[in-house]
């Protein structure tokens, strides 16, 4: 079977696509993968060469009586018209939309032409674009079961958030200390902001890492391209043992190695902590569309698996507090990791191909 799977713009709806077009690959199904112009989309999909990637321009919508309105509706028509000549030729089977604007047009050109859709929805809430784009789609697929009560009239089906196969077998932790340089005697904490980074995460642990560098830890800190240098020159300051980058390809090394994660709480980025059983301390992007990204930490949090803090009460002091604690408490921070464990989904990408093809 042939099927286009729209999943470009951010990390959290590129990712969980790959994973899917892995499981059609493997089972011998042909795939192409819709995604944006955005830098972060190409720097992910490098040295993929195994898929055949379409780049569709894509911009946010606007509220209707905004001046941007208009250069949306023709960024609009561009992409659903490569949809509709890039469906011509390639006449697929079925269209896969994992969220986001980047997959209204696909979904809208696949329903004009007659073609099974679905959409993915990873979050606990979701955005206004997808509660658009369900009403488009023959089947919504759910990350989690919560979700279920936005989509009232869609027919709905749980299949968890697919990770990728890269992050199907953790490496051996000896091995993946000794990738970073670090020490087997230390705490390993991951922070990370996402595909994109985090500014407002970057610059609590800058204020922090004066009153962390006493503990026994040791930092794998994914900045995001802004602030790599300035995170990096301050690690080096505090003399603090640290392996900082924009971006690491090889997300199974940072997984493998961290104890604890102090992150931003997308869906994927969640799945991923999970499927590693890695407790985290969760500061929601407070700007994320209704607030989808503090629902999420709150499922997390009640699970046991995580706890949650406020952007705004990111503090250093918070921040080095709630960091001294949990690794403090070893047997605590063990129990964590078990009960985030219990919330990794199981086949996630397994399952959602399995529901295109038995509907297909």
């Amino acid at each position: 079977m042939k099927i286009v799977i729209a999943g470009g713009g951010t990390g959290g709806h590129l990712f969980p696509a790959l994973a899917v077009a892995e499981v059609l690959r493997e089972r011998g199904h042909e795939s192409v993968i819709l995604i944006s112009e955005k830098e972060i989309d190409a720097l992910a999909t490098k040295d993929r060469d195994e898929f055949r990637f379409e780049k569709l321009p894509g911009m946010g919508m606007p509220r209707f009586f905004s001046p941007a309105i208009f250069p949306f509706l023709k960024t609009f028509n561009e992409s659903l018209s490569r949809c509709r000549t890039l469906y011509k030729k390639f006449k697929p089977d079925a269209v896969l939309g994992m969220g986001g604007f980047t997959s209204t047009a696909p979904i809208l050109a696949a329903r004009l032409w007659k073609i099974p859709s679905f959409l993915h929805e990873s979050n606990a809430i979701p955005g206004k674009a997808n509660r658009l784009n369900a009403k488009m789609v023959d089947t919504v697929l759910l990350g989690v079961r919560e979700c279920a009560a936005f989509f009232p009239r869609a027919r709905c089906e749980v299949t968890g958030t697919p990770i990728r196969r890269s992050l199907a077998t953790p490496i051996p932790r000896e091995e993946a200390l000794a990738i970073f340089g670090f020490q087997p005697d230390r705490k390993t904490l991951l922070v990370m902001g996402g595909s994109q980074g985090a500014h407002g995460i970057n610059e609590a642990i800058i204020k922090a890492l004066p009153l962390l560098k006493e503990l026994p830890l040791q930092l794998v800190h994914l900045t995001g391209a802004r602030d790599e240098s300035l995170v990096t020159a301050n690690c080096r300051r505090e003399n603090f043992p640290a392996f900082v980058a924009a971006f690491h390809r090889r997300m199974e090394e940072a997984y493998s190695v961290a104890d604890l994660a102090i992150t931003r709480s997308g869906a994927a980025s969640l799945a991923e902590l999970a499927h590693f059983g890695i407790p985290g301390i969760l500061i929601p992007y407070p700007h994320a569309a209704e607030d989808h990204q503090t629902l999420n930490a709150e499922v997390f949090e009640r699970a046991g698996a995580a706890v949650v803090l406020k952007e705004r009460d990111a503090t250093a002091e918070t921040l080095a507090e709630k960091v001294r604690g949990l690794v403090a408490d070893v047997a605590g921070l063990r129990e964590m990791s078990e009960r985030s464990r219990l919330l990794a989904p199981q086949n996630a990408a397994e399952r959602v191909v399995e529901t295109i093809l038995e509907h297909c």
